[in-house]
């Protein structure tokens, strides 16, 4: 493969001063709604006082959505195109439109128009006027999809959600949000975590608010989501739970689990071993083969645990990252030297 080929393409930024708002933008074969889109995005923030700039993320589009892209850029030198060069997931999308943000303030929204860009100076005012919240989550209290098959698992999911993580949000999946610059700069998404963004913001130290918006039923172009969604979140949100919980601390989760398995197992040998000295065979027992089983099991978890706690320090320490977060502070409060 040759490693010359880039990963994105992307047209030259133009010499200007950084905007006050990044608004990214993934997209997948949404090339009749792209027309709108820019200029609903550009009508919405023309008006708001924000110097704005839109970045626009094509994921591997084939209906055309790039060289639209790129034609309607060219008048535009607040609209800046990435265009992957194949179809790598939303996540990958939002991540490479967040890896080129230069505003203090980062919104997101969905390519389809049934996020209203008009909601946009709204949750930026928020933003504004209000220090004590770093991110402004949408909240498409009267949804207009009109499937229920999408607006029940919706509801069931934001619940087992919020209860998992502990973040507790009505909407989950509205892409309509707002962040202060040094959140979307301490989070990384892989994989589909870009459902749980709220989570990721709230371990990087976010105080999240959530706004009711405005949800418009999708008149053009087709919605990209299907039921094995559903399954797909349910493993999202196990891998979530334990990188909020257990991350810095994977012997506790691994290690609690052998020792949960491997406590009966030892009991049980006990028991086995009373009876042995009182002069009974248990070669046979079948109790013998689960105890033994229940010990190895749970001695390989907390090695497991052992090795995830190496891994956790060679990642902090050898690569000098972070542990921790703080927040802004007007006294000026610096670590010490050495």
């Amino acid at each position: 493969m040759d490693s010359a080929v880039p990963a994105t393409l992307e047209l030259p930024l133009a010499a200007s001063a950084a905007p006050d708002v990044s608004i990214v933008i993934p997209m997948f074969n949404e090339v009749e709604n792209l027309p709108d889109l820019v200029a609903r995005v550009g009508d919405a923030m023309a008006t708001s006082g924000f110097g704005f700039e839109l970045i626009a993320v094509d994921d591997g589009s084939t209906d055309g959505t790039p060289e639209l892209l790129e034609t309607l850029a060219r008048d535009r030198a607040w609209l800046r195109p990435v265009i992957l060069t194949r179809n790598y997931g939303q996540s990958s999308a939002l991540q490479a439109g967040f890896d080129r943000v230069r505003g203090r303030y980062v919104v997101t929204l969905d390519a389809d128009l049934q996020n209203d860009p008009l909601d946009i100076p709204l949750l930026l005012q928020r933003l504004e006027t209000d220090p004590t919240i770093d991110m402004v989550s949408g909240w498409r209290r009267e949804r207009q999809d009109a499937a229920i098959s999408r607006r029940l698992p919706s509801l069931i999911a934001n619940r087992l959600i919020s209860r998992a993580t502990r973040v507790n949000l009505h909407d989950y999946g509205c892409a309509l949000k707002a962040y202060r610059r040094h959140i979307i700069d301490r989070i990384r998404l892989y994989g589909e975590l870009h459902r749980f963004i709220p989570s990721l913001a709230r371990d990087a130290g976010a105080r999240i608010a959530e706004m009711p918006v405005r949800h418009h039923a999708r008149t053009r172009g087709q919605s990209k989501y299907g039921i094995d969604r559903t399954f797909r979140v349910i493993l999202d949100l196990v891998l979530i739970v334990f990188f909020m919980r257990y991350r810095q601390r994977p012997l506790h989760a691994f290690g609690g689990l052998g020792l949960w398995l491997a406590t009966p197992g030892v009991l049980m040998l006990a028991y086995l071993t009373i009876v042995k000295l009182g002069g009974e065979d248990i070669g046979g027992r079948p109790l013998l083969i689960a105890a033994v089983m229940l010990i190895l099991i749970g001695a390989q978890l907390i090695v497991a645990g052992l090795i995830g706690e190496m891994l956790t320090r060679i990642y902090h320490e050898g690569q000098g990252r972070p542990q921790y977060h703080v927040r802004a502070s007007a006294t000026g409060d610096t670590p010490r030297a050495g």
